[in-house]
């Protein structure tokens, strides 16, 4: 009796833990009009906007998330340079037209990332594999570089003028 209790329990549990499995990506998003309200916000907070492509398939966009939430540095570099955006890509949206526009990154992979500038025009595409450890997930160094070269005071004209 108390293994099919314990297993009737484990059952429940684990749906209501599938159920309540995280999300990152939309599929039935308007990519478009998210992106043009990104870059609106990014505009009002002085940032940029940083579009990571991928899916909810995709494994290391979910450890690129993770890493870089759960660490307090770059969590910190995220937010104070950059409006973060999930751009869809699965066999429900592929978000074709959106991919064409920036230049088609997906040729580099999942997750990739695409800067935007204040105006909303491409300035970088990042191959996600040069941030990995050559383990199972990023490299803290090699993010923060990126974070940190991509972001709006590094591309500030003024840090550059000679007094």
């Amino acid at each position: 009796m108390k293994r099919i209790v314990v297993v009737a329990a484990l059952a429940v549990f684990g749906n209501v833990l599938f159920a309540q499995e995280k999300k990152l990506y939309n599929p039935s998003a308007d990519a478009e009009k998210d992106i043009s309200a990104a870059i609106k916000k990014a505009q009002q907070g002085h940032k940029f906007v940083l579009i990571q492509a991928g899916g909810n398939w995709c494994s290391w966009c979910f450890e690129f998330e993770r890493f870089t939430r759960a660490d307090l540095q770059l969590d910190s570099a995220m937010n104070a340079g950059f409006i973060w955006y999930h751009l869809n890509m699965s066999k429900e949206n592929q978000n074709k037209k959106v991919f064409a526009r920036y230049g088609f990154p997906q040729r580099f992979g999942y997750p990739v990332f695409i800067v935007l500038n204040e105006k909303g025009e491409r300035i970088h595409t990042q191959n996600s594999s040069y941030l990995e450890d050559g383990k199972k997930s990023y490299d803290k160094n090699k993010v923060l570089e990126f974070l940190t070269a991509w972001s709006p005071l590094a591309l500030d004209a003024k840090n550059y003028e000679t007094p």
